[in-house]
């Protein structure tokens, strides 16, 4: 995997032989050494072919949050700064990436672990350049999240969502949410006719997440090439 910097950031990039697609995660420095793996199990997963960009976020609580909230773990708030992350993946890193790495054209999954997660969530609500959204145990959780889903569609073909089956039994009322909000997400993309599923994984919320994340790449990328296959077929019976 290379490591460049792009746009100011520090960037970690792969590609295929004949990618179909390009995924894009926002990862922290603790993410950075699983970063191989997570793609490797991705690519045991699909046989969809695809390029792989990672952006490094510096502050994980500010950076990776749509709005500002109050502190849940211990008295770091979080900043609200999750559209100027998004504007700057989108006007800066993604144009620049297109033309310096040869990925230009291709449909876009954006995804992530956690507040990673969320953000790659609320990413496909705020833009319509994203064909799916990849969100491994999102912060579902997250002060409004529910209110914000319940009154706006996204603007993807596709939502994988996961949760571990203990995530829900933590301590904190508002952690504890997460297993109610992340169902009721669930059937809201499914009332909205956006192809979607719930997977429940083994273990808290900390258990195997560049597997998890893996997973959620892999289910997005065999959803769209299903669903283009579909769509081809339609087309030529149409003919």
């Amino acid at each position: 995997m290379e490591k460049l910097a792009i746009a100011g950031r520090a960037c970690f990039f792969e590609k295929g032989a004949d990618p179909a697609y390009l995924l894009i995660q926002p990862v922290d420095e603790h993410e950075v050494p699983m970063l191989e793996a997570e793609v490797s199990h991705i690519r045991a997963l699909t046989k969809q072919d695809f390029a792989y960009l990672a952006f490094m976020v510096g502050d994980w609580n500010s950076e990776l949050s749509p709005w500002a909230a109050p502190p849940v773990f211990g008295n770091e708030a979080f900043g609200g700064g999750g559209e100027s992350t998004l504007d700057l993946l989108t006007d800066s890193i993604l144009p620049k990436a297109a033309e310096d790495l040869g990925i230009s054209g291709l449909p876009l999954v954006i995804g992530g672990y956690s507040l990673a997660g969320l953000f790659a969530l609320w990413a496909v609500y705020r833009r319509d350049i994203f064909s799916a959204a990849a969100c491994a145990s999102p912060s579902v959780w997250f002060g409004g999240w529910r209110k914000f889903a319940e009154v706006h569609r996204p603007l993807a073909e596709a939502v994988y969502l996961s949760i571990g089956n203990k995530e829900e039994k933590a301590r904190s009322r508002t952690l504890a949410a997460v297993g109610d909000n992340i169902r009721r997400q669930h059937e809201l993309l499914n009332e909205q006719g956006i192809a979607a599923v719930l997977e429940i994984n083994e273990g808290n919320h900390f258990k195997d997440a560049d597997l998890r994340t893996a997973r959620a790449f892999a289910w997005c990328l065999d959803k769209l090439s299903e669903r283009r296959y579909n769509n081809e077929c339609a087309g030529q019976f149409i003919r």
